[in-house]
């Protein structure tokens, strides 16, 4: 089995993208599947190079017993384009950003699409109120635990073509 290395990306990696990363770490420890990925976030923009989360992301992952906190803000690198084998993106403008920056060959999708499976763009809470966070939440935890079962059966199959996710 093929370890998949997959990173989450939004503008700022302050409050979507964060919030993916601990959800998704979170299913993926649950599941006993730690050893099988490497889970990182990121930002298009790197106005918040090393800052932890926002806080109400914070708030609303610690109310789900999801600790974030220990997570830094950091922009997409060159390097990420390599190391990471899916780069999923929170919404078409991050979509349209990485398209435009990373080599041709990149696995770059949007989580509605791969996820959630609606093609939605998970909108960006930060200018917003609680409603906002909670309702993010709400839909990157259903994207995250059907992105692990998918990931996981395509992991676990042995013909077909997995490539995309890898």
């Amino acid at each position: 089995m093929k370890h998949i290395r997959i990173l989450f990306v939004c503008m700022g990696n302050i409050c979507r993208s964060p919030l993916a990363e601990g959800i998704f770490t979170h299913l993926v420890a649950e599941a006993r599947l730690t050893d099988r990925f490497t889970i990182d976030s990121a930002g298009t923009g790197g106005w918040h190079d090393g800052e932890p989360p926002d806080r109400r992301p914070t708030a609303i992952a610690g109310s789900h017993g999801i600790d974030i906190t220990r997570q830094r803000a950091h922009r997409v690198r060159p390097i990420d384009f390599t190391r990471f084998k899916l780069i999923v993106a929170m919404d078409r403008d991050n979509v349209a950003e990485l398209s435009r920056i990373a080599p041709p060959e990149t696995n770059i999708r949007l989580f509605g699409d791969i996820a959630v499976g609606t093609g939605e763009d998970i909108a960006d809470p930060y200018y917003g109120g609680p409603e906002g966070f909670e309702m993010a939440y709400t839909r990157l935890l259903t994207g995250c635990s059907s992105l692990l079962e998918t990931l996981g059966v395509e992991r676990a199959s042995c013909s077909g073509n997995t490539s995309s996710v890898r």
